[in-house]
């Protein structure tokens, strides 16, 4: 699938920017900064679901984490997960 690469750029950094809570703009928008020129087509993708699931769900993901469950799972939440805000 082809994909306009500025669009979706854009998209996903206004939605991480935009979330509801400081604190989660904060976290996120630095995150997608950090990682979203690194990115492929597919993960990019990946990254706009991401970025547009729920606060909650997030928080829930990144809480319930093991190291087996780290295996299965696409490169955005690995990222994520391993994440180290300054």
């Amino acid at each position: 699938m082809k994909i306009n690469k500025d669009d979706i750029k854009k998209r996903i950094t206004y939605r991480a920017s935009y979330r509801g809570t400081k604190e989660m703009d904060v976290l996120i928008s630095s995150f997608v900064n950090s990682i979203i020129n690194e990115l492929n087509d597919d993960q990019l993708i990946e990254l706009e679901k991401f970025v547009n699931m729920s606060d909650e769900d997030l928080i829930k993901l990144n809480k319930n984490f093991s190291n087996e469950k780290l295996q299965k799972i696409n490169k955005i939440y690995k990222e994520f997960y391993n994440y180290k805000p300054l």
